[in-house]
């Protein structure tokens, strides 16, 4: 491998813009295996695209194990389909979480919205009574 197809844990942390410490545990958990030249960690280009892709998971809202499935299925099928047809099933299902998650928020925006205006009518009857003169 040339030099140009190898990373160091820091060119990684910096191009991802995630800490050292990030990138050790995606280390620990199994879903990145760097290889060692003494006790520095050489990382490959498959590395940086497994990398890639616990991110994108991450940032998505993917779990670990829901990664590493995806990851796993790329490591073992022969094509892309088996692991698009998971990834589709995953992106489905976070999608209708997302979309419940902001239904929920939409309801608690309301009970805000019909409690901040009651509050406000509080507060202007209160400073009406006492602006009346006796």
């Amino acid at each position: 491998m040339t030099e140009a197809e190898l990373f160091t844990i820091s060119d990684l942390a910096r191009d991802f813009d995630v800490t050292l410490r990030t990138i050790r545990f995606y280390e620990e958990q199994g879903l990145i295996e760097p290889k060692r030249d003494g006790r520095q960690r050489v990382f490959t280009r498959r590395d940086r695209a497994r990398l890639r892709l616990i991110l994108r998971g991450k940032r998505i809202g993917l779990s670990l194990s829901e990664i590493r499935e995806i990851i796993d299925l790329y490591d073992l099928a022969r094509d892309e389909a088996s692991q698009s047809l998971k990834l589709l099933h995953l992106l489905v299902a976070r999608r209708e979480q997302l979309e419940e998650q902001r239904r929920d928020i939409d309801v608690v925006l309301a009970e805000i919205d019909a409690l901040e205006q009651h509050c406000r009518g509080v507060i202007d009857q209160m400073t009406t009574k006492s602006d009346t003169p006796a």
